[in-house]
C-alpha cells in the first residue's frame, strides 16, 4: 500500500470534472503538485475544441487547480458534449506531462 502512494505522489493523475451547464461546461481540474505550464497546454485544447473562456479561476501554488466556465463559440455551429471537452482536458494533460519529462 505505501509503495503505491509513493508511486501516485511521483505521478500523480489529474482529476478532471466537466459539468454541462445551460450554454456550456464547468471544468475542474486539481492536480497534487504544482504544474508549469499546464494551464497554457488546457487552453490551446479549448482553443482547439472552440471554447470561449468565460470565467476562469486558476491556483499553481503548492498544487494546480482550475475551475473555468467554457461557453462554444456559436459560428462553429457543431455540438460538442462534456465527454468530449474531458477527453480533450485529459489528453491537453497527457501532453504536457510528457514534454515535462523529456525536458
Amino acid at each position: 500500500m505505501e509503495a503505491a502512494q509513493t508511486s501516485s505522489h511521483r505521478n500523480p493523475l489529474p482529476m478532471v470534472t466537466v459539468e454541462t451547464l445551460e450554454k456550456g461546461f464547468l471544468i475542474n481540474v486539481f492536480v497534487d503538485r504544482s504544474c508549469p505550464g499546464l494551464l497554457v497546454s488546457i487552453l490551446e485544447a479549448f482553443e482547439e475544441l472552440g471554447l470561449n473562456v468565460q470565467e476562469a479561476r486558476v491556483s499553481c501554488t503548492d498544487s494546480f487547480r482550475l475551475q473555468a466556465v467554457g461557453g462554444e463559440n456559436e459560428e462553429q455551429g457543431e455540438c460538442i458534449d462534456a465527454h468530449v471537452v474531458k477527453q480533450a482536458v485529459l489528453q491537453a494533460v497527457k501532453n504536457w506531462n510528457e514534454s515535462t519529462e523529456q525536458e
